[in-house]
C-alpha cells in the first residue's frame, strides 16, 4: 500500500467508518466516502482533507440499495480511475430479545449487515480481478463469533452471516486471484454512538463482553488503526481487541459453562 491508494468507505458519516476516514487522511490517502446523511458525511470529509487526505470524494449512498452501492464504485473509478481498497463498514443495531423480534426487525438487520456487504463485495471484486489486486475488508463483529448479548441476538446473526460470507468468497477468490485479499475485522465492545442508534433500553444497556471484566472496551480510533495495519498487512480475519481472542476459545471449549456464566452474571 502507498499514499496515492484509493480507498471506499461505507458508513463514513460516524462511529467507526469515521473514525476510518480520519486515520487515513492522515495516512494521506485518496478517499470516496459513503453514508445516507449527507450533512455529517461533508463534516468529516472536510476533517480528512485537514488532517492531510489529499482528495475527499463525497457519495451520499444508501447502502441496502444495489444501484446506489453500483454507482458509488462506478463514481470512485470516474474520479480517480481505478480503486485499491473498500471497506465495507456501514451497519446498524437493534436491542431485541430474539422472542420480540418482528418480520420488520430482521430483514432490516439482514439488508444493512449483510446484503449491504455483498453489494459491495459484488460491485468491486470483478474490478479488482481486473486489475489483477485489491483488497475488500469486513468490518464485522465479536458478537459474531460469540452471540453471548441476547438483546443483540438477530444483530449477532446477520453478522455472524458476514463472517460466513466474507470467508467463501475468500476463498472462491485464493486460488486465481491470490492477490485480490478479502479481510474480515472483528471489533468487540466500541466507544461509539452504536448504542444510541440501536435504540437499547436502559436495562438492556451492558457492555458484553467488557463487564466481563476480560475484553475492555476500545476506542473508534483504536479499531481504525487497526484497520490501517490489516491494509497494509492484509490477513484473513482478526479481533481488533487482543482480548477476544481467549474471550472466544472459552466460549467454544464450553458453549454451554460460557453462557451459565454470563447468565449468572446479570441475574
Amino acid at each position: 500500500m502507498n499514499n496515492s491508494d484509493v480507498v471506499v468507505i461505507t458508513g463514513a458519516s460516524g462511529g467507526i467508518g469515521a473514525a476510518i476516514a480520519k486515520r487515513l487522511g492522515r495516512d494521506k490517502k485518496r478517499l470516496v466516502l459513503a453514508a445516507r446523511r449527507k450533512a455529517e458525511l461533508h463534516s468529516i470529509a472536510e476533517e480528512a482533507k485537514k488532517l492531510g487526505a489529499p482528495t475527499v470524494l463525497e457519495v451520499p449512498t444508501d447502502v441496502t440499495n444495489r444501484d446506489d452501492v453500483n454507482h458509488l464504485r462506478d463514481a470512485a473509478i470516474a474520479e480517480f480511475g481505478r480503486i485499491d481498497v473498500w471497506i465495507n463498514n456501514a451497519g446498524r443495531g437493534i436491542s431485541k430479545r430474539t422472542l420480540d423480534l418482528t418480520e420488520e426487525d430482521v430483514d432490516d438487520m439482514i439488508k444493512v449487515n449483510l446484503k449491504s456487504a455483498l453489494y459491495g463485495m459484488q460491485a468491486v471484486i470483478p474490478h479488482f480481478i481486473e486489475r489483477g489486486r485489491g483488497h475488500v475488508i469486513n468490518i464485522s463483529s465479536f458478537l459474531a463469533r460469540v452471540p453471548v448479548a441476547s438483546h443483540r441476538s438477530v444483530y449477532s446473526a446477520s453478522k455472524a452471516a458476514l463472517n460466513s460470507l466474507t470467508a467463501n468468497v475468500r476463498m472462491d477468490l485464493l486460488a486465481k486471484h491470490p492477490d485480490v485479499h478479502v479481510s474480515l475485522i472483528m471489533p468487540g465492545v466500541v466507544h461509539t454512538d452504536f448504542a444510541v442508534n440501536a435504540n437499547t433500553p436502559d436495562e438492556l444497556r451492558i457492555d458484553l463482553p467488557g463487564r466481563q471484566g476480560a475484553a475492555p472496551t476500545q476506542t473508534a480510533d483504536e479499531v481504525a488503526d487497526y484497520v490501517a495495519g490489516v491494509m497494509e498487512n492484509p490477513i484473513a480475519e482478526s479481533y481488533t481487541n487482543p482480548a477476544s481472542q481467549d474471550l472466544a476459545r472459552g466460549y467454544y471449549s464450553d458453549v454451554g459453562a460460557f453462557e451459565a456464566r454470563v447468565v449468572q452474571h446479570f441475574r
